[in-house]
């Protein structure tokens, strides 16, 4: 019986990659192994070689990707990438047309969202599209919490000051988290990582989620009410609700809240924890990011779709506007085409979309999408996980 054919447009990093592909090959698939973002692509072909194929093209150039993934006519059943590749509607269409030996029926991505593909046309040509969410949380919530400290307590502008040698002295002390609000925009699995986090280190967490709110567990993505029609926390019935925490006793869940103006304005710090949608896209904008705290810091380890970058730039250069600061690790424009208005703002922490790359996090995103798309092959989708338009 023939295997099914992956294409691995982007493997895990350094030793990883064994990893991925030995679980790639224990489900009995056969591997086309992209080389263009391998280190040591002479170590790939000599202890590889003769186990799988190998292939070397620039994954974001959507023509070089449709001629691999159709090369010879032969076509690949699956595509595997992690750094959210874009796969549009011509190359669904191209990878999937009669004729070939092989069309494509999964797309997987080792790590959270799948706005990288175009879930219409997946849908119109057949192809299921799968992804690993949770598979990074506890590290997106981790490096949303450094961006949180290094914000708060200035650590760049020492660190370069220092380096300068320059011993600079703080002028205004700044405040603990304990005296800070966090407010959580999307309450799923790394919102409730992060909240967990900032509430055992003494922050007020708040949340707010734009889906409506579910009785099940504690642990359910969905803790807040979007509806304008719910209910208002007061502070009395959200203590009866949300009780200070023993000492020693496990956090508590986020505090709803029931509208994002509200929590806008009621947080030090926000942090955005959403998937890209057309109902997210620029959520926030100009008009919300005057709605903050004076002194306020915006967090974005999502996407950067979410939030208007220039009205966010232009907001950072206002000394007289109430956002003091912004890290940043998600950008409208990345990769090859990686630009942002933010560039070169003192009070912008900017990142290459690193959040989620921990070595815990990215074992087991690549082993977790192998898993997925060798199920979705064999015809066994029980509880995999499979995004629609």
């Amino acid at each position: 019986m023939e295997r099914s054919r992956v294409l691995l447009v982007d493997a895990a990093p350094g030793a990883l990659l064994g990893r991925e592909l030995e679980r790639l090959l224990g489900h009995g698939l056969a591997i086309t192994l992209n080389l263009r973002r391998v280190a040591d692509r002479a170590g790939a072909r000599a202890g590889w070689g003769g186990r799988v194929d190998f292939t070397d093209f620039d994954p974001f150039d959507e023509a070089a990707l449709l001629a691999e993934t159709v090369r010879d006519g032969l076509g690949h059943h699956a595509v595997k990438s992690r750094a959210g590749v874009p796969l549009r509607a011509a190359f669904l269409a191209g990878a999937t047309r009669p004729g070939l030996a092989h069309p494509l029926r999964v797309i997987g991505r080792a790590g959270a969202g799948t706005d990288h593909v175009e879930l219409a046309a997946a849908a119109r040509h057949g192809v299921a599209v799968t992804h690993t969410p949770g598979s990074n949380a506890a590290a997106v919530a981790e490096f949303a919490l450094a961006q949180l400290l290094a914000l708060t307590r200035g650590l760049r502008s020492y660190d370069e000051a220092a380096h300068r040698g320059e011993w600079r002295a703080a002028t205004a002390p700044p405040k603990e988290l304990s005296e800070l609000t966090l407010g959580i925009v999307g309450p799923g699995r790394i919102g409730l990582a992060l909240a967990g986090r900032a509430s055992a280190l003494g922050m007020e967490v708040q949340a707010f989620s734009r889906r409506p709110a579910t009785t099940s567990a504690p642990s359910a993505p969905d803790l807040a009410p979007a509806s304008a029609s719910a209910p208002h926390l007061t502070p009395a019935s959200a203590s009866a609700l949300h009780p200070t925490p023993a000492p020693g006793s496990a956090p508590l869940a986020p505090r709803p809240n029931r509208s994002l103006p509200d929590l806008l304005a009621t947080s030090d710090v926000v942090s955005l924890h959403l998937p890209l949608t057309p109902e997210t896209r620029g959520l926030i904008g100009r008009a919300e990011l005057a709605l903050m705290r004076p002194g306020a810091i915006l967090l974005n380890t999502a996407r950067g779709g979410i939030v208007d970058e220039q009205a966010l730039a232009d907001a950072l250069r206002d000394p007289a506007h109430p956002l003091a600061a912004a890290a940043v690790d998600t950008f409208e424009h990345e990769h090859a085409a990686f630009a942002s208005p933010l560039f070169g703002l003192p009070n912008a922490l900017l990142t290459p979309h690193v959040a989620g790359m921990t070595r815990t996090a990215m074992v087991t995103a690549a082993l977790r999408c192998a898993d997925h798309i060798a199920a979705l092959l064999a015809g066994r989708p029980e509880g995999i996980p499979v995004v629609t338009a």
